[in-house]
């Protein structure tokens, strides 16, 4: 049985990358993290090797574009810790043929936003009455800088445009914004994280920033103070303009 005072942690898309390594770090301050993966068997591959650091993990099997299985883990969740003090809607894609407004499909966005959007605003929905039940919830939702229109309209020279991977994470941004206007005046923040250009298998790991450089502002939003920011797309440098 867990101890009651311990802080309970949903990272979906958590078996590698970024969110693997947010888990390893929250579990290393105490979190019991629990591992939400579409595959159980990846899932618990990632919550051996947790365990093998002395972590307190658990697997979820947990699709984010099936609400059936969001579901299914939130009862797991409620009936074996009762609450959920940090949610971070880690799990998303990146799809090849995504370059251009002008050639990018509409499959492709409606896989995208599938995925990144609705799947992010899926399980924000039906964790929240459990992130209710904890002294002060936290939700941070995986976002980038390229979601931001202010950075569109003013990219870095040479940035690609990804429409359908940018759009879906401005989505991201904008249920950020609503829900932490919903919850204000609550002890539950809700934030976006930009992590940077990070190597993982959603770009081939080709970046220049490991997943523990780029787990560091996910972690610090998870573990906010009661006087911290919410409603706001951040990255290691700071607020980022929407």
């Amino acid at each position: 049985m867990t101890e009651p005072t311990r802080k309970i942690a949903l990272i979906t898309g958590a078996d590698r990358g970024i969110g693997f390594e947010t888990a390893k770090e929250l579990g290393q301050q105490g979190y019991v993290v629990l591992i939400g993966s579409r595959n159980v068997k990846r899932g618990q591959v990632a919550v051996e090797q947790l365990k093998a650091l002395d972590i307190v993990a658990d697997t979820l099997e947990i699709d984010v574009t099936d609400q059936q299985t969001v579901q299914r883990a939130a009862d797991q969740i409620s009936n074996t810790y009762q609450k959920l003090d940090v949610l971070i809607n880690n799990a998303g894609i990146a799809l090849p043929d995504d370059e251009l407004p002008s050639t990018v499909s509409v499959d492709v966005l409606r896989q995208t936003f599938d995925t990144n959007f609705f799947g992010s605003f899926a399980v924000t929905q039906i964790m929240l009455p459990l992130i209710r039940k904890a002294k002060a919830g936290r939700i941070v939702s995986l976002s980038s800088s390229v979601g931001s229109l202010n950075w569109q309209s003013h990219p870095i020279e040479g940035a690609p445009i990804n429409p359908a991977y940018a759009a879906s994470k401005n989505g991201v941004n904008a249920l950020t914004v609503m829900f932490a206007r919903e919850l204000k005046g609550t002890a539950i923040k809700v934030n976006a994280a930009d992590p940077g250009w990070t190597a993982t298998d959603l770009n081939g790991f080709n970046a220049p920033r490991s997943v523990a450089e780029g787990a560091q502002i996910v972690v610090k939003l998870a573990t906010l103070p009661a006087d911290g920011p919410s409603g706001q797309l951040i990255s290691e440098s700071g607020k980022i303009a929407w």
